[in-house]
């Protein structure tokens, strides 16, 4: 298992590609991201053009440890763009529309770490590389309010669990990749 990780527009995805695809030519891209306005679908429709068209998209933010043991076809390699998308996607599932004021963040946080373990098991497991896409969302400054402050809790949280099961990690500054595991 590969973490890639580093800041927003930092070129974490472009590394991320260029890593997989030195190794595998067949490619199973794991999106996490949803259309959720005209913006956000732009975004995900260049990230779309921007990819060999022969690799395999799978879009989704649920069970993606299964995704991985048994959507991979055996000669594919996988990314998976984004993880903090995925703890987004997951914390909104989870809260079912409740307040933030509402939400036992706890739980929350153990149902997200769940998955996260099964995606490791799986990504760990696989045969082919897998390539996982973070945002470090810690090194700005603490966030005005209670969700945002937990959602940085929690994405540091599993950003370390992800570096310590990786084989690499790399982080990126600017469009420079640094190998730091």
């Amino acid at each position: 298992m590969i973490l890639v990780t580093g800041g927003a527009r930092s070129g974490k995805s472009s590394h991320a590609e260029r890593l997989i695809a030195e190794q595998c030519e067949q490619v199973l891209y794991i999106a996490t991201a949803q259309v959720t306005d005209a913006e956000m679908a732009a975004r995900i429709e260049r990230h779309k053009q921007e990819r060999p068209a022969h690799w395999r998209t799978w879009e989704g933010h649920q069970n993606l440890g299964s995704v991985i043991r048994q959507h991979r076809q055996p000669q594919e390699g996988v990314i998976l763009e984004c993880v903090t998308t995925l703890i987004a996607n997951l914390l909104f599932d989870l809260s079912g529309g409740r307040s933030p004021d509402e939400l036992d963040f706890a739980s929350l946080e153990v149902s997200i770490h769940h998955q996260i373990d099964d995606l490791v098991d799986a990504s760990v497991m696989c045969p082919a590389p897998v390539c996982l896409v973070t945002n470090e969302l810690g090194m700005g400054i603490t966030p005005e309010n209670r969700l945002a402050r937990h959602f940085v809790d929690i994405a540091g949280r599993v950003n370390q669990k992800l570096a310590r099961a990786a084989k690499e990690v790399w982080f990126l500054v600017s469009g420079i990749e640094v190998k730091i595991k």
